[in-house]
């Protein structure tokens, strides 16, 4: 989830760990651990980008990483507050609350986590978009307010205690969602005659509202889109895999490992001499019908000292074109 996202969980989860005994100090340290394991992002000032790809929300987001890190940031906050209410095993605590709630929430994003690092299994429910205003906004606002009562007080408590209730419904309603649209697009498919091998469906950006399909089939892949306020058919449109342009470069290390991240949900695609590498896991950027250019795409550049993978860099254009497309889908077909 987005960095607002989890500081808001991390404090309400440092609140509810020790904020009786410290006050907002707890949802200060929360907020912290919630940030912690997203400096994976760091990696790519120093590795290469498919290595920095594979990295990010795997060691960092898994149980190992909260178990191992959270003594020793629990007892630096501990040398750091000496005359607090609480011990070392108290930060302890918090420490991997707020680390390990971290990861779990991003399980039910698109990208998943690694949650069982060394494990490659990468948990990723799909149910839940990057940044949905509809799990944040509650939540921040019951926590603002928890924040201005007195730590002893019972308000403070139950007011952190809805917004981490109203959010974990919200999250788990997200689900049974993806389960209607997941029928919706199954019939859609049915009544157009369509056979396919696989399917993958997750929320378009922002909203549960719209959700978007990838289909497997023989040769290509079929996207489409589907809002709860439809009132027509599903359309879905062919994207071709054209794995044959990778050419030689099929068995290269760099390739196979960009497949294995896009769980094998890519195409190939060329385009004024240039090789690309799309990862269909997050859509296009944009809903227009035409729209052919993927949110992650890579260029696989030849050199002399081997390939060279480039991810495509995204210009403010694009999440323009992105939001005003996205209202008009969301409202329906």
């Amino acid at each position: 989830m987005d960095s607002l996202t989890q500081i808001v969980l991390g404090a309400a989860v440092g609140e509810a760990t020790l904020g009786k005994k410290v006050g907002n100090k707890a949802m200060l340290y929360g907020a912290i651990a919630g940030t912690i394991p997203d400096l994976d992002v760091l990696a790519r000032y120093f590795v290469d980008t498919v290595t920095a790809t594979e990295w990010h929300r795997g060691f960092s987001h898994s149980i190992f990483f909260s178990i191992l890190f959270a003594p020793i940031f629990g007892w630096l906050i501990w040398k750091l507050n000496p005359k607090s209410n609480a011990d070392w095993k108290d930060w302890s605590r918090l420490m991997f609350w707020g680390l390990f709630t971290h990861p779990v929430l991003d399980a039910f994003t698109t990208w998943g986590t690694q949650l069982f690092w060394p494990f490659k299994t990468r948990l990723a429910f799909q149910n839940i978009f990057v940044i949905d205003p509809l799990y944040t906004l509650p939540f921040l606002i019951f926590l603002v307010l928890a924040m201005f009562q007195k730590r002893t007080s019972p308000k403070r408590r139950r007011l952190n205690r809805l917004g981490l209730i109203i959010s974990s419904v919200y999250l788990v309603t997200t689900l049974l969602l993806k389960g209607i649209a997941f029928k919706q697009f199954s019939n859609a498919l049915a009544a157009q005659g369509l056979a396919y091998e696989e399917m993958d469906i997750r929320p378009a950006p922002f909203s549960t509202v719209l959700w978007t399909a990838n289909i497997a089939v023989k040769d290509a892949y079929l996207i489409g889109n589907y809002s709860f306020f439809d009132t027509k058919p599903i359309q879905f449109t062919s994207y071709p895999k054209n794995r044959q342009l990778l050419g030689d470069l099929k068995k290269n290390d760099k390739v196979l490992r960009l497949i294995e991240i896009a769980e094998g949900w890519y195409t190939v695609s060329k385009e004024n001499g240039k090789l690309f590498f799309n990862d269909l896991r997050f859509g296009l950027l944009s809903l227009k019908k035409d729209e052919k250019r993927f949110a992650f795409s890579y260029e696989l550049v030849k050199t002399s000292n081997g390939l060279k993978v480039v991810e495509t860099p995204k210009r403010p254009s694009d999440a323009e074109g992105l939001l005003q497309s996205l209202w008009r889908r969301i409202l329906g077909n």
